[in-house]
């Protein structure tokens, strides 16, 4: 048992106080050096945002009651159909300062919750620090009777669609 002990006591090798630091340091150096690379190479990267196409379709005729606001939550805008039927779109981000509106049915005007500005059903500013009218939206009907929404065409209050 002795000469076995004393065959692994020759067998290890010692490490000096200087070796272990300079392995601790040049760890510590390669980590720092790896890190910075790759913040580097993030920064150099393109942000790409993906962002929902600027042309939907809001749903079916059908899916609309008369007398109806409707959010399309991921699109951001508002798909109205009037008492007499006809339907049009807008924005539901607040013209002020770009903060999400919601529809209060039993206000029936759209609300800012950011800073109280205040839209009917037309998107006329009612209330403000909003100055101007939510946008519209080209609004048009596909042969199968869906709704198409054309956010990158912005166009008047006069723009409806009969249907």
């Amino acid at each position: 048992m002795e000469k076995e002990k004393t065959k692994n006591v020759e067998n290890t090798v010692s490490i000096s106080r200087r070796y272990f630091l300079e392995i601790v340091g040049g760890g510590a150096i390669g980590v720092v050096s790896v890190g910075s690379v790759v913040l580097t190479a993030q920064y150099l990267s393109p942000n790409v945002l993906h962002e929902p196409p600027l042309k939907f379709s809001a749903g079916l005729v059908q899916d609309f009651p008369p007398d109806s606001v409707t959010l399309i939550p991921d699109q951001k805008s508002y798909v109205v159909r009037a008492k007499e039927g006809y339907f049009y779109a807008m924005s539901g981000i607040c013209s002020h300062l770009g903060c999400i509106t919601g529809w209060k049915s039993e206000e029936g005007l759209i609300a800012c919750p950011c800073h109280g500005s205040k839209f009917d059903t037309q998107g006329n500013v009612v209330e403000g620090p909003a100055t101007r009218p939510l946008d519209r939206y080209s609004i048009s009907l596909e042969d199968k009777g869906r709704l198409i929404v054309d956010k990158g065409n912005l166009v008047g209050q006069d723009h409806i669609l009969k249907v």
